[in-house]
C-alpha cells in the first residue's frame, strides 16, 4: 500500500524526450508540469483510462497527448508518447 508521503517515480522514453526537446519552449514548460505533476496522482482527474490498454492512460495538454502506463506496485510512472493528437494513438505499444 502505498504511504501518504511516497511519491510516484517518472521515466520519459527516448522518443518522448526527443519531442519535448523540439517543442516550442512555453508548451514543453507546460508538458513538464503536466508530468511532473504525475509524481503525487497518477491519476487525476483529467486524465483518461485508454480502452483496450491495460493500466495505459492519457493526459491532455492543449492539442498535445502524453500517454502513459502505471506500475502501481513499483509507484513506476512510464511515460511512452508525447504527440500531437491526430498521431499520438498510432501505433501504441
Amino acid at each position: 500500500m502505498k504511504k501518504a508521503n511516497e511519491k510516484w517515480r517518472i521515466h520519459i522514453e527516448r522518443q518522448p524526450q526527443r519531442a519535448l526537446r523540439r517543442l516550442p519552449k512555453t508548451l514543453g514548460q507546460r508538458i513538464d508540469r503536466a508530468i511532473l505533476e504525475l509524481t503525487n496522482n497518477p491519476r487525476p482527474v483529467h486524465s483518461r483510462k485508454l480502452v483496450g490498454f491495460a493500466n495505459m492512460y492519457r493526459i491532455r495538454v492543449g492539442d498535445w497527448r502524453i500517454i502513459y502506463t502505471i506500475q502501481d506496485k513499483q509507484l513506476f510512472i512510464l511515460a511512452i508518447r508525447i504527440a500531437p493528437r491526430g498521431s499520438a494513438y498510432r501505433n501504441l505499444p
